[in-house]
């Protein structure tokens, strides 16, 4: 059985306003085995922790400009 893994993206350059009630709305609709592509532009550190106590791994990738891209996954 192959379970297709969907990514979402959600560029929080775009979003007037604090972003997290929207990544969090963001991170309850994902399903197991789904993405999000979080794009920032500062390494959200204080995040982290929050994703790990939701049950979502991350990877961070710093990128030209100073822009994050933070890819989750729920597991």
């Amino acid at each position: 059985m192959t379970i297709e893994s969907t990514e979402r993206t959600l560029d929080i350059r775009e979003i007037d306003g604090p972003p997290f009630d929207d990544i969090v709305a963001t991170l309850e609709s994902l399903e197991r085995g789904g993405q999000l592509r979080l794009i920032v532009p500062f390494e959200p550190v204080p995040l982290y922790d929050e994703l790990h106590d939701r049950g979502f791994a991350h990877e961070s990738e710093r990128r030209e400009g100073d822009v994050w891209h933070v890819r989750i996954e729920h597991v």
